[in-house]
Parts: C-alpha cells; structure tokens; sequence
C-alpha cells in the first residue's frame, strides 16, 4: 500500500519561528495580531474558501447600519496609482439579517467577529448596539464614525471631537460591559490625537486607524468625475505612510491605549511597520481584491520578521520606535598639560 506523507511546510517555504504571536485589543484575547478589514470581504464567506479564517486573529465585518442599503450610485471604484478608490456607500442587508445569517455563520464557523457598526446619527449608533448586546458571537464592536452624519449637515462624526465623542459614549453605554469598543477614526483631520483622546475619555476600549481618506479621480475621456458618488475613499499602498503617522502620534499621546492599524498592508513587514508604531494588531483590507489568502501570508510573514529581528513575544514590538536607547557619552580623553616653556635667558 502507497503511503502519503504530508508535511506542514511546503519546499522552500521557511519554518516559521517560535514568536509568541498573541495579542490583546483592550479585553479581546488574540491568538494573533492579524485581522481582515471591514468593507474587503463582507463578513468572511469570500475568503474562507481560501484559507481558514479561524487562523488569523479576527475577523471585521463590513460596516452594518439599521435598515437595508442599496448604497450609492455605480461607477463604485476607480482604480488609482497604488491604490483605489471606492464609492460603495455602505451597501448592506440591515442589523436583523445580518445577525440572523452573517453573524450566525461566523459564530458556527468559530471565527473570532469584530461587528463594524454605521449609523447616520446617535440614536442609530445606540440601537445597533443595543441588538448587538443580546447575541452572542461578538468579540468586538467597532464603531465606525466616519460616517455622514445628518444631525450635522452631511458632515462625519470622526472629524468633531465633540460628536464623536457623543457617538463613542452612546455605544460604550448600550455595549456589554465585557465587550470593547473600537472607535475607527478619520485621517481626514487636523488634529488626529485630539479626536483621539475625545474618545477614549467617552469610554472608547481602543481605537481602529486610520480608516480610508477622501479622494476623487476624473475621467479624461469623459472629463466627469469617474465616481457615481463623485468622491471616494482613497486605500492601499498609498495611504500607508499617512496611516504608520497617524498610529505613530497616537500610541505617543496615548502609550496605552489599543490600536488596530490599518491603511495599505501588503506584507509581513508593512504590518511589521505599524507594529513598531505603537499597534496592537494590523487590518489587512485592499490587497485581498487580487490576492484573498493575503491575511495568512502578512501573517506568516510578521512572525518571520520578528524572528529575524530577534522578538520572542509580538507584544515586545509593540511601539518599539518609539524606544529611546540612551546615548553613550563619550570617553573622557585625559590630556597631558604640556609644562611651560623656559624664558629665553
């Protein structure tokens, strides 16, 4: 009888160090720091016929509001030099089917669910949370701000300290005690740590960074805008120098707050880039469009480099450019004091 011998590493492929890879977003336990991003992959079906979901660290639902959303009118993306634009405009079945099938299927599947959250004013943010309470299967609840907001002339709540604030106060009150809020902030603004410390005083677990910024793109044939909605937002590569500044100012202000990094991860050592800045754990999003199993690789990548790098634990990454090594003062030269000359007689 022909034996079948299966091994766990494929030729050429390196062994993966002894890193510890867990990680923690304020009282959610992860097996690893490598999350997917909401609004890539829905709620995870695509990409579980990929690789196994249950191995990364969570996964981020797409932004879920009240009631069913057609979203905003088509061309929706528009591709842009590293990077996209997207248009979707929050396109979704409504809180009562999502919990009924997507959040059902992720819980059945044994996947680690963060549930992303939309609203165009408090009192939706208050009643997503609200339903959320009462089920189980929710890791985390992260509140997406960067929403307009028709309480405020079509403004987002993410760009106010003030009502971002009211957003994040209202969820924390309706979320279980035991459940950590994230607040996904906004690059959109002037003064990314101030929004920051906003939230957190109003009761935010931790914060999500950065989510996409506005972009638009015009048609030089058609020589209109090539969005349906106009504007967009703008991710991948691109963005990623604005998103490892944004954690970077941040995690120094607020050493101890939680962030999820996000904002154009391609590989191990982009992840291994907002790591260093102060994030708990990375977002992969974009570059599942061409390349779905991307979430395990950064994964196996990110151990790899921090085993190249000499890291036992993950969490010694954490913010570690931010470490100041002390400065070795130079060693004391002693000079000979030369004796006076004598006098010419």
């Amino acid at each position: 009888m022909t034996r079948m011998r299966i091994t766990t590493t494929r030729p050429g492929v390196r062994e993966l160090p002894n890193v510890d890879m867990t990680t923690s977003l304020a009282s959610a336990q992860l097996p690893n720091p490598v999350l997917t991003a909401s609004g890539c992959a829905a709620a995870g079906r695509e990409l579980d016929q990929f690789f196994d979901i249950t191995a990364i660290g969570a996964v981020v639902t797409k932004s879920i509001m009240l009631k069913a959303r057609s979203g905003r009118p088509t061309p929706r993306m528009a591709e842009t030099p590293s990077g996209m634009l997207n248009s979707i405009g929050l396109q979704g079945p409504g809180i009562d089917e999502f919990i009924d099938k997507d959040l059902a299927w992720l819980r059945t599947r044994g996947a680690r669910t963060v549930v992303s959250i939309a609203g165009g004013s408090v009192d939706e943010y208050t009643k997503l949370a609200h339903r959320l309470r009462s089920v189980d299967g929710v890791t985390a609840v992260e509140v997406n701000i960067s929403c307009p907001n028709v309480e405020d002339r079509g403004e987002v709540f993410a760009c106010h300290p003030d009502t971002a604030a009211a957003v994040i106060a209202a969820v924390r009150r309706a979320t279980a005690p035991g459940i950590p809020v994230l607040a996904k902030l906004s690059p959109d603004v002037s003064d990314i740590v101030g929004i920051a410390r906003a939230v957190v005083d109003a009761g935010a677990s931790g914060l999500s960074m950065i989510n996409t910024t506005l972009g638009l793109v015009i048609d030089t044939d058609t020589m209109r805008p090539a969005l349906g909605g106009v504007t967009g937002g703008l991710s991948g590569p691109a963005i990623r120098p604005v998103a490892v500044r944004c954690v970077w100012q941040v995690h120094q202000a607020l050493p101890d707050v939680p962030i999820l990094g996000m904002g154009g991860i391609r590989t191990g050592l982009d992840a291994l880039e907002f790591i260093l800045a102060g994030a708990s754990a990375v977002s992969v999003g974009t570059v599942v469009f061409n390349d779905p199993g991307a979430p395990l690789r950064v994964l196996h990548e990110l151990q790899l480099a921090l085993g190249d790098r000499g890291f036992d634990r993950l969490r010694d990454a954490v913010g570690f450019a931010h470490r100041v090594d002390p400065v070795e003062e130079p060693a004391a030269v002693e000079v000979e004091a030369a004796a006076p000359e004598a006098d010419d007689a």
